[in-house]
Protein backbone atom coordinates (compact mmCIF):
# COMPACT_ATOMS: atom_id res chain seq x y z
CA UNK A 1 0.00 0.00 0.00
CA UNK A 2 1.24 3.50 -0.91
CA UNK A 3 2.38 5.83 2.15
CA UNK A 4 0.05 9.00 2.03
CA UNK A 5 2.05 12.34 1.15
CA UNK A 6 0.53 15.38 2.19
CA UNK A 7 1.08 18.41 -0.07
CA UNK A 8 4.25 20.65 0.33
CA UNK A 9 1.71 23.84 0.67
CA UNK A 10 0.52 22.47 3.73
CA UNK A 11 2.47 24.21 6.87
CA UNK A 12 4.86 21.52 9.07
CA UNK A 13 3.32 20.44 12.01
CA UNK A 14 6.45 19.09 13.71
CA UNK A 15 9.21 21.32 12.96
CA UNK A 16 13.09 21.12 13.07
CA UNK A 17 15.97 18.55 12.05
CA UNK A 18 16.56 15.20 12.89
CA UNK A 19 12.87 14.37 14.47
CA UNK A 20 12.57 10.48 15.23
CA UNK A 21 9.87 8.89 17.16
CA UNK A 22 12.65 8.37 20.21
CA UNK A 23 13.56 12.05 20.27
CA UNK A 24 9.56 12.68 19.96
CA UNK A 25 9.60 10.50 23.26
CA UNK A 26 12.25 11.90 25.12
CA UNK A 27 11.14 15.87 24.34
CA UNK A 28 7.46 14.86 25.51
CA UNK A 29 9.16 13.13 28.64
CA UNK A 30 11.31 15.04 29.61
CA UNK A 31 9.07 17.53 32.26
CA UNK A 32 8.06 14.11 33.72
CA UNK A 33 10.50 12.21 34.07
CA UNK A 34 13.26 14.86 35.18
CA UNK A 35 13.02 17.18 38.06
CA UNK A 36 11.29 20.42 37.69
CA UNK A 37 12.59 23.49 36.66
CA UNK A 38 12.45 26.76 38.27
CA UNK A 39 9.62 28.24 36.05
CA UNK A 40 7.71 25.57 37.20
CA UNK A 41 8.39 25.40 40.69
CA UNK A 42 7.49 29.63 40.63
CA UNK A 43 4.00 28.71 38.96
CA UNK A 44 3.29 25.93 41.48
CA UNK A 45 4.08 27.90 44.33
CA UNK A 46 1.82 30.85 43.14
CA UNK A 47 -0.66 28.51 42.54
CA UNK A 48 -1.15 26.95 45.33
CA UNK A 49 -1.12 29.94 47.18
CA UNK A 50 -3.97 30.42 44.94
CA UNK A 51 -5.44 27.18 46.07
CA UNK A 52 -4.52 27.40 49.77
CA UNK A 53 -7.03 30.93 49.53
CA UNK A 54 -9.92 28.97 47.78
CA UNK A 55 -9.80 26.01 50.49
CA UNK A 56 -9.81 28.91 53.40
CA UNK A 57 -12.60 31.05 50.97
CA UNK A 58 -15.46 27.74 50.81
CA UNK A 59 -14.27 26.88 54.63
CA UNK A 60 -15.15 29.81 55.77
CA UNK A 61 -18.74 29.92 53.61
CA UNK A 62 -19.87 26.86 54.53
CA UNK A 63 -18.84 27.54 58.43
CA UNK A 64 -20.72 31.08 57.80
CA UNK A 65 -23.20 30.24 55.43
CA UNK A 66 -23.66 32.28 52.13
CA UNK A 67 -24.59 35.11 54.07
CA UNK A 68 -21.03 36.01 53.74
CA UNK A 69 -21.18 36.70 50.41
CA UNK A 70 -22.15 40.35 48.93
CA UNK A 71 -25.55 38.86 47.69
CA UNK A 72 -29.11 40.78 48.87
CA UNK A 73 -32.60 39.75 48.23
CA UNK A 74 -32.57 41.86 44.72
CA UNK A 75 -29.26 39.78 43.37
CA UNK A 76 -29.87 36.85 44.86
CA UNK A 77 -27.10 35.49 42.01
CA UNK A 78 -23.57 37.37 41.31
CA UNK A 79 -20.15 36.10 41.73
CA UNK A 80 -21.13 32.74 42.51
CA UNK A 81 -23.10 31.71 39.34
CA UNK A 82 -20.59 34.08 37.43
CA UNK A 83 -17.57 31.85 38.33
CA UNK A 84 -19.88 28.65 37.51
CA UNK A 85 -20.98 29.68 33.75
CA UNK A 86 -17.66 30.97 33.17
CA UNK A 87 -15.54 27.70 34.44
CA UNK A 88 -18.09 25.31 32.72
CA UNK A 89 -17.25 27.95 29.04
CA UNK A 90 -13.56 27.15 29.52
CA UNK A 91 -14.33 23.49 29.71
CA UNK A 92 -15.49 23.68 26.69
CA UNK A 93 -12.61 24.00 23.84
CA UNK A 94 -11.10 20.29 25.30
CA UNK A 95 -13.95 18.62 24.00
CA UNK A 96 -13.90 20.49 21.03
CA UNK A 97 -10.91 20.03 20.01
CA UNK A 98 -10.89 15.99 21.01
CA UNK A 99 -14.09 15.09 19.31
CA UNK A 100 -15.03 17.57 16.93
CA UNK A 101 -11.54 18.04 15.21
CA UNK A 102 -11.27 14.26 15.87
CA UNK A 103 -14.30 13.31 13.87
CA UNK A 104 -13.18 16.03 11.13
CA UNK A 105 -9.43 14.54 10.73
CA UNK A 106 -7.70 17.85 11.81
CA UNK A 107 -4.33 16.70 12.32
CA UNK A 108 -3.45 20.09 13.78
CA UNK A 109 -5.18 19.07 17.31
CA UNK A 110 -2.79 15.81 17.88
CA UNK A 111 -0.11 18.49 19.58
CA UNK A 112 -3.05 20.13 21.70
CA UNK A 113 -5.59 17.81 22.54
CA UNK A 114 -3.91 16.16 25.34
CA UNK A 115 -4.08 19.49 27.68
CA UNK A 116 -7.22 20.89 26.29
CA UNK A 117 -9.00 17.70 27.82
CA UNK A 118 -7.02 18.05 30.93
CA UNK A 119 -8.08 21.62 31.06
CA UNK A 120 -11.55 20.63 30.39
CA UNK A 121 -11.45 18.37 33.53
CA UNK A 122 -10.21 20.39 35.91
CA UNK A 123 -12.69 23.59 35.07
CA UNK A 124 -15.43 21.57 35.41
CA UNK A 125 -14.12 21.01 38.52
CA UNK A 126 -14.19 24.15 39.33
CA UNK A 127 -17.63 25.23 38.22
CA UNK A 128 -18.98 22.10 40.47
CA UNK A 129 -17.41 23.53 43.62
CA UNK A 130 -18.99 26.54 42.87
CA UNK A 131 -22.66 24.94 42.57
CA UNK A 132 -21.86 22.62 45.87
CA UNK A 133 -20.53 26.34 47.51
CA UNK A 134 -24.17 27.81 46.50
CA UNK A 135 -26.20 25.00 48.06
CA UNK A 136 -26.01 26.65 51.83
CA UNK A 137 -26.24 23.07 52.93
CA UNK A 138 -23.03 21.67 51.08
CA UNK A 139 -23.93 18.32 53.38
CA UNK A 140 -26.74 17.39 50.97
CA UNK A 141 -25.45 17.96 47.59
CA UNK A 142 -26.72 15.12 46.62
CA UNK A 143 -30.04 15.78 46.73
CA UNK A 144 -30.44 17.02 42.99
CA UNK A 145 -29.92 13.22 41.88
CA UNK A 146 -33.32 11.32 42.02
CA UNK A 147 -32.35 8.75 44.08
CA UNK A 148 -34.76 6.86 46.94
CA UNK A 149 -34.75 9.11 49.86
CA UNK A 150 -36.00 8.64 53.69
CA UNK A 151 -38.77 10.87 52.68
CA UNK A 152 -40.22 8.35 50.58
CA UNK A 153 -41.90 9.31 47.33
CA UNK A 154 -40.02 12.83 46.77
CA UNK A 155 -38.08 13.27 44.04
CA UNK A 156 -36.01 15.81 42.19
CA UNK A 157 -38.09 18.40 40.21
CA UNK A 158 -37.30 17.38 36.24
CA UNK A 159 -38.86 20.58 35.56
CA UNK A 160 -35.96 22.98 37.11
CA UNK A 161 -33.36 24.04 34.78
CA UNK A 162 -30.98 23.31 38.24
CA UNK A 163 -31.43 19.71 37.92
CA UNK A 164 -30.83 19.84 33.73
CA UNK A 165 -27.36 21.56 35.38
CA UNK A 166 -26.18 18.35 37.67
CA UNK A 167 -27.33 15.84 34.71
CA UNK A 168 -25.57 17.54 31.77
CA UNK A 169 -22.04 18.49 33.76
CA UNK A 170 -21.91 14.99 35.56
CA UNK A 171 -21.93 13.26 32.12
CA UNK A 172 -20.36 16.20 30.66
CA UNK A 173 -17.26 15.35 32.95
CA UNK A 174 -17.72 11.82 33.36
CA UNK A 175 -17.13 11.71 29.51
CA UNK A 176 -14.67 13.78 28.82
CA UNK A 177 -12.62 12.43 31.80
CA UNK A 178 -13.22 9.01 30.19
CA UNK A 179 -12.23 10.28 26.77
CA UNK A 180 -9.11 11.59 28.20
CA UNK A 181 -7.81 8.41 29.90
CA UNK A 182 -8.52 6.70 26.85
CA UNK A 183 -5.89 8.52 25.12
CA UNK A 184 -3.41 8.25 28.03
CA UNK A 185 -2.94 5.01 27.52
CA UNK A 186 -0.34 3.94 25.06
CA UNK A 187 1.59 6.74 26.62
CA UNK A 188 1.25 5.95 29.75
CA UNK A 189 2.73 2.55 28.75
CA UNK A 190 5.40 4.26 27.25
CA UNK A 191 6.41 5.73 30.52
CA UNK A 192 6.45 2.18 31.93
CA UNK A 193 8.51 0.59 29.91
CA UNK A 194 10.87 3.56 30.82
CA UNK A 195 10.31 3.88 34.47
CA UNK A 196 12.22 1.83 36.96
CA UNK A 197 10.97 0.77 40.67
CA UNK A 198 7.69 2.11 42.29
CA UNK A 199 7.37 4.75 39.23
CA UNK A 200 6.90 1.59 36.99
CA UNK A 201 4.53 -0.04 39.60
CA UNK A 202 2.35 2.66 39.24
CA UNK A 203 2.61 3.02 35.31
CA UNK A 204 2.25 -0.14 35.03
CA UNK A 205 -1.15 -0.21 37.06
CA UNK A 206 -2.63 2.76 35.25
CA UNK A 207 -1.94 1.65 31.80
CA UNK A 208 -4.55 -1.48 32.16
CA UNK A 209 -1.70 -3.80 30.38
CA UNK A 210 -1.29 -1.87 26.84
CA UNK A 211 0.56 -4.22 25.14
CA UNK A 212 0.58 -2.29 21.89
CA UNK A 213 -0.70 -4.94 19.52
CA UNK A 214 -2.62 -4.19 16.38
CA UNK A 215 -5.96 -5.47 17.99
CA UNK A 216 -5.32 -3.58 20.91
CA UNK A 217 -4.56 -0.38 18.53
CA UNK A 218 -7.74 -1.42 16.55
CA UNK A 219 -9.85 -1.14 19.63
CA UNK A 220 -8.41 2.00 21.10
CA UNK A 221 -9.04 3.61 17.62
CA UNK A 222 -12.35 2.77 17.39
CA UNK A 223 -13.12 3.36 21.16
CA UNK A 224 -12.02 6.49 20.22
CA UNK A 225 -14.66 7.62 17.42
CA UNK A 226 -17.24 6.12 19.56
CA UNK A 227 -16.07 8.66 22.48
CA UNK A 228 -15.81 11.26 19.88
CA UNK A 229 -19.50 10.66 18.33
CA UNK A 230 -20.84 10.92 22.03
CA UNK A 231 -18.87 13.76 22.84
CA UNK A 232 -19.95 15.92 20.30
CA UNK A 233 -23.27 16.42 21.23
CA UNK A 234 -22.04 16.79 24.48
CA UNK A 235 -20.41 20.18 23.53
CA UNK A 236 -23.63 21.68 22.13
CA UNK A 237 -25.66 20.69 25.02
CA UNK A 238 -24.13 20.90 27.88
CA UNK A 239 -23.95 25.17 27.61
CA UNK A 240 -27.30 25.18 26.11
CA UNK A 241 -28.73 23.69 28.90
CA UNK A 242 -26.85 26.32 31.36
CA UNK A 243 -28.33 28.93 28.85
CA UNK A 244 -31.78 27.46 29.84
CA UNK A 245 -30.45 28.30 34.01
CA UNK A 246 -31.68 31.89 32.46
CA UNK A 247 -33.77 31.31 29.14
CA UNK A 248 -36.77 30.06 30.62
CA UNK A 249 -37.07 32.16 33.53
CA UNK A 250 -39.21 35.30 32.83
CA UNK A 251 -36.40 38.15 34.15
CA UNK A 252 -36.12 40.54 31.36
CA UNK A 253 -32.60 40.26 30.04
CA UNK A 254 -32.35 36.32 30.80
CA UNK A 255 -36.13 35.35 28.60
CA UNK A 256 -34.40 35.09 25.30
CA UNK A 257 -34.20 32.37 23.02
CA UNK A 258 -30.95 33.50 21.57
CA UNK A 259 -29.62 32.07 24.68
CA UNK A 260 -28.22 28.59 23.77
CA UNK A 261 -26.40 29.37 20.61
CA UNK A 262 -24.83 32.55 21.81
CA UNK A 263 -23.64 30.73 25.07
CA UNK A 264 -22.07 27.40 23.46
CA UNK A 265 -20.45 30.33 21.15
CA UNK A 266 -19.20 32.00 23.82
CA UNK A 267 -18.22 28.49 25.89
CA UNK A 268 -16.20 27.98 22.86
CA UNK A 269 -14.82 31.40 22.54
CA UNK A 270 -13.35 31.80 26.22
CA UNK A 271 -12.45 27.66 26.20
CA UNK A 272 -10.09 28.58 23.40
CA UNK A 273 -8.46 31.70 24.59
CA UNK A 274 -7.98 29.27 27.83
CA UNK A 275 -6.03 26.57 25.58
CA UNK A 276 -3.71 29.74 24.36
CA UNK A 277 -3.19 31.36 27.66
CA UNK A 278 -1.82 27.93 29.27
CA UNK A 279 0.00 26.20 25.85
CA UNK A 280 2.04 29.99 24.74
CA UNK A 281 3.79 29.21 28.61
CA UNK A 282 4.00 25.28 28.44
CA UNK A 283 5.72 25.36 24.56
CA UNK A 284 8.45 27.79 26.09
CA UNK A 285 8.96 26.27 29.71
CA UNK A 286 8.65 22.68 28.71
CA UNK A 287 10.51 23.04 25.30
CA UNK A 288 7.88 21.63 23.07
CA UNK A 289 8.53 24.63 20.37
CA UNK A 290 8.92 21.96 17.66
CA UNK A 291 5.16 20.06 18.32
CA UNK A 292 3.11 23.17 19.04
CA UNK A 293 3.90 25.53 16.43
CA UNK A 294 2.85 28.56 15.00
CA UNK A 295 0.21 26.87 12.94
CA UNK A 296 -1.42 25.17 16.08
CA UNK A 297 -1.24 29.34 17.61
CA UNK A 298 -2.51 30.74 14.48
CA UNK A 299 -5.20 27.95 14.25
CA UNK A 300 -6.24 29.01 17.48
CA UNK A 301 -6.28 32.06 17.20
CA UNK A 302 -8.71 31.99 13.94
CA UNK A 303 -11.20 29.95 16.03
CA UNK A 304 -11.49 32.97 18.28
CA UNK A 305 -11.94 35.36 15.90
CA UNK A 306 -14.72 33.34 14.42
CA UNK A 307 -16.39 32.49 17.93
CA UNK A 308 -15.61 36.26 18.80
CA UNK A 309 -17.56 37.46 16.38
CA UNK A 310 -20.28 34.97 16.67
CA UNK A 311 -20.57 36.59 20.10
CA UNK A 312 -20.58 40.03 18.66
CA UNK A 313 -23.30 39.25 16.36
CA UNK A 314 -25.36 37.78 19.15
CA UNK A 315 -25.14 40.81 21.39
CA UNK A 316 -26.49 43.29 18.48
CA UNK A 317 -29.43 41.00 17.89
CA UNK A 318 -30.07 41.12 21.59
CA UNK A 319 -30.29 44.46 21.07
CA UNK A 320 -32.16 44.49 17.91
CA UNK A 321 -35.03 41.85 19.63
CA UNK A 322 -35.89 44.10 22.63
CA UNK A 323 -36.02 47.15 20.49
CA UNK A 324 -38.28 45.33 18.07
CA UNK A 325 -40.33 43.24 20.67
CA UNK A 326 -41.50 46.78 21.97
CA UNK A 327 -41.16 45.40 25.54
CA UNK A 328 -40.17 48.40 28.14
CA UNK A 329 -39.11 46.15 31.13
CA UNK A 330 -36.42 44.64 28.13
CA UNK A 331 -35.64 47.74 26.17
CA UNK A 332 -34.19 49.40 30.01
CA UNK A 333 -32.51 46.29 30.66
CA UNK A 334 -30.14 46.33 27.43
CA UNK A 335 -30.32 49.95 28.25
CA UNK A 336 -29.43 49.67 31.52
CA UNK A 337 -26.17 48.12 30.92
CA UNK A 338 -24.64 51.21 29.30
CA UNK A 339 -26.26 53.98 31.43
CA UNK A 340 -26.66 52.56 34.84
CA UNK A 341 -24.42 52.48 37.33
CA UNK A 342 -22.46 49.28 35.96
CA UNK A 343 -21.87 50.49 32.62
CA UNK A 344 -18.26 49.99 33.14
CA UNK A 345 -19.05 46.17 32.99
CA UNK A 346 -20.76 46.16 30.21
CA UNK A 347 -18.22 48.32 28.21
CA UNK A 348 -15.26 45.89 29.09
CA UNK A 349 -17.51 43.07 27.92
CA UNK A 350 -17.88 44.84 24.26
CA UNK A 351 -14.77 45.82 24.85
CA UNK A 352 -12.62 43.02 25.65
CA UNK A 353 -14.78 40.26 23.65
CA UNK A 354 -15.89 41.92 20.18
CA UNK A 355 -13.04 45.26 19.94
CA UNK A 356 -9.84 43.42 20.64
CA UNK A 357 -10.50 40.36 19.48
CA UNK A 358 -10.88 42.39 15.81
CA UNK A 359 -7.37 42.89 16.24
CA UNK A 360 -7.02 38.62 14.64
CA UNK A 361 -7.50 39.73 11.65
CA UNK A 362 -4.46 40.71 10.86
CA UNK A 363 -1.63 38.03 10.06
CA UNK A 364 1.20 40.01 12.01
CA UNK A 365 -1.33 39.45 15.42
CA UNK A 366 -2.33 36.04 15.34
CA UNK A 367 1.50 35.10 14.71
CA UNK A 368 2.92 37.37 17.92
CA UNK A 369 3.43 34.93 20.61
CA UNK A 370 3.14 37.72 23.12
CA UNK A 371 0.52 39.76 21.86
CA UNK A 372 -1.71 36.45 21.34
CA UNK A 373 -1.31 35.80 25.07
CA UNK A 374 -2.23 38.38 26.13
CA UNK A 375 -5.25 39.05 24.05
CA UNK A 376 -6.76 35.49 25.73
CA UNK A 377 -6.39 36.76 28.91
CA UNK A 378 -8.07 39.69 27.48
CA UNK A 379 -11.08 37.53 25.90
CA UNK A 380 -11.34 35.52 29.60
CA UNK A 381 -11.76 38.63 31.22
CA UNK A 382 -14.40 40.34 29.05
CA UNK A 383 -15.94 36.93 29.40
CA UNK A 384 -16.10 36.80 32.94
CA UNK A 385 -17.85 40.19 32.53
CA UNK A 386 -20.15 38.84 29.86
CA UNK A 387 -21.93 36.66 32.53
CA UNK A 388 -21.65 38.97 35.02
CA UNK A 389 -23.20 41.97 33.11
CA UNK A 390 -26.30 39.13 32.22
CA UNK A 391 -26.22 37.92 36.00
CA UNK A 392 -26.11 41.04 37.97
CA UNK A 393 -27.07 44.06 35.64
CA UNK A 394 -30.42 41.97 35.27
CA UNK A 395 -31.10 41.38 38.81
CA UNK A 396 -29.81 44.60 40.52
CA UNK A 397 -32.89 46.82 39.30
CA UNK A 398 -36.43 44.76 39.63
CA UNK A 399 -39.55 45.46 37.91
CA UNK A 400 -40.33 48.28 41.45
CA UNK A 401 -37.59 51.02 42.05
CA UNK A 402 -38.33 50.30 45.64
CA UNK A 403 -36.15 47.19 45.69
CA UNK A 404 -33.37 48.37 43.20
CA UNK A 405 -30.04 47.12 44.61
CA UNK A 406 -26.67 47.21 44.23
CA UNK A 407 -24.14 44.26 44.76
CA UNK A 408 -20.72 44.41 46.15
CA UNK A 409 -18.43 41.86 46.37
CA UNK A 410 -16.98 40.76 49.51
CA UNK A 411 -13.53 39.31 50.31
CA UNK A 412 -15.11 35.95 50.67
CA UNK A 413 -16.78 36.54 47.03
CA UNK A 414 -13.02 37.60 45.59
CA UNK A 415 -11.10 34.90 47.26
CA UNK A 416 -13.56 32.20 46.27
CA UNK A 417 -12.77 33.85 42.50
CA UNK A 418 -9.33 34.25 42.66
CA UNK A 419 -9.09 30.91 44.80
CA UNK A 420 -10.86 28.81 42.03
CA UNK A 421 -8.03 29.70 39.25
CA UNK A 422 -5.07 28.60 41.73
CA UNK A 423 -6.30 25.82 42.68
CA UNK A 424 -7.12 25.31 38.56
CA UNK A 425 -3.99 26.22 37.55
CA UNK A 426 -2.07 23.86 40.83
CA UNK A 427 -4.62 21.13 38.93
CA UNK A 428 -2.83 21.90 35.73
CA UNK A 429 1.12 21.99 36.60
CA UNK A 430 0.73 18.69 38.32
CA UNK A 431 -1.21 17.37 35.64
CA UNK A 432 2.42 18.49 33.01
CA UNK A 433 4.64 16.77 35.75
CA UNK A 434 2.63 13.58 36.08
CA UNK A 435 1.46 12.67 32.25
CA UNK A 436 2.71 14.01 28.94
CA UNK A 437 1.36 17.29 27.97
CA UNK A 438 1.28 16.46 24.39
CA UNK A 439 -0.29 12.67 23.22
CA UNK A 440 3.01 11.54 22.00
CA UNK A 441 1.07 8.53 20.12
CA UNK A 442 -0.63 10.85 18.04
CA UNK A 443 2.24 13.36 17.04
CA UNK A 444 4.17 10.33 15.80
CA UNK A 445 1.70 9.47 13.14
CA UNK A 446 2.42 13.10 11.35
CA UNK A 447 6.30 12.37 11.58
CA UNK A 448 6.31 10.83 8.05
CA UNK A 449 3.46 13.29 6.71
CA UNK A 450 3.13 16.60 7.92
CA UNK A 451 6.62 17.42 9.39
CA UNK A 452 9.14 19.90 8.43
CA UNK A 453 11.94 17.46 7.75
CA UNK A 454 9.45 14.99 5.47
CA UNK A 455 8.26 18.41 3.44
CA UNK A 456 12.65 19.07 2.92
CA UNK A 457 13.16 15.33 2.06
CA UNK A 458 10.51 16.14 -0.88
CA UNK A 459 11.77 19.07 -1.99
CA UNK A 460 15.31 17.52 -2.07
CA UNK A 461 14.17 14.37 -3.32
CA UNK A 462 12.29 16.61 -6.60
CA UNK A 463 8.80 15.57 -6.04
CA UNK A 464 7.94 19.03 -5.67
CA UNK A 465 6.85 21.92 -8.24
CA UNK A 466 9.66 24.61 -7.47
CA UNK A 467 6.56 27.28 -7.26
CA UNK A 468 5.15 25.27 -4.57
CA UNK A 469 8.31 24.82 -2.58
CA UNK A 470 8.33 29.26 -2.98
CA UNK A 471 5.27 29.51 -1.42
CA UNK A 472 5.77 26.75 1.16
CA UNK A 473 8.90 28.62 2.08
CA UNK A 474 7.46 31.87 2.53
CA UNK A 475 4.84 30.56 5.12
CA UNK A 476 7.36 29.39 7.71
CA UNK A 477 8.73 33.02 8.07
CA UNK A 478 6.35 33.29 10.69
CA UNK A 479 7.50 30.02 12.46
CA UNK A 480 9.52 30.91 15.82
CA UNK A 481 11.02 27.18 15.54
CA UNK A 482 11.89 26.76 11.99
CA UNK A 483 15.85 27.86 11.16
CA UNK A 484 15.16 29.75 7.84
CA UNK A 485 19.07 29.92 6.98
CA UNK A 486 18.63 26.38 6.39
CA UNK A 487 16.17 27.00 3.50
CA UNK A 488 18.99 28.89 1.48
CA UNK A 489 19.99 27.60 -1.93
CA UNK A 490 17.10 24.73 -1.58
Amino acid sequence: MASHQESIIREPLITGENITYAKITDDILRPVENMPNKAWWIGFTISSLGALLWVFAVSWTFWFGIGSWGLNKTVGWAWDITGFVWWVGIGHAGTLISAILLLFRQNWRNSINRSAEAMTIFAVICAATYVVSHMGRPWLAYWPLPLPNQFGSLWVNFNSPLVWDVFAISTYFSVSLLFWYTGLLPDLATIRDRATGIRRRIYSICSFGWTGSVKTWQRFETVSLILAGVSTPLVLSVHTIVSMDFATSLEPGWHTTIFPPYFVAGAIFSGFAMVQTLLLVARKVLGLENYITMFHIESMNKIILLTGSIVGVAYLTEFFIAYYSGGEYEQYTFLNRFTGPYWWAGCMMYGCNVLMTQMMWFKKVRTNIPVSWVLSIVVNIGMWFERFVIIVISLHRDFIPSSWAMFYPTWVDMSVFVGSIGLFFTMFLLFIRVFPSIAMAEVKLLLKSSSEQAKKKLMADGHVDPSHAEFYKESLTKFDSVELSDYKGK
